[in-house]
């Protein structure tokens, strides 16, 4: 996640992200809540992977992620 501090103070929170899709729709759908309440994200990593199992056959998909973003100065 260090690879996205440009400059000022990036903060780093941890989601889960569900999906009965796929593990990729699920850090989607992840990114996409967040961004209904958090500005400027700018990195994501995937720390895990897993699925719940139903008869035999996946029935959803979690990923447990981190997602970046900058810290707003008050006096921007």
């Amino acid at each position: 996640m260090a690879d996205h501090v440009s400059q000022g103070v990036v903060k780093v929170i941890e989601l889960v992200g569900v999906s009965r899709q796929s593990y990729s729709d699920a850090v989607r759908q992840a990114v996409a809540e967040a961004s209904k309440t958090i500005r400027g994200i700018n990195g994501v990593e995937v720390i895990r992977s897993s699925a719940k199992v139903e008869n035999g056959e996946i029935s959803e998909y979690r990923v447990d992620l981190k997602i970046a973003f900058p810290v707003e100065r008050a006096d921007a």
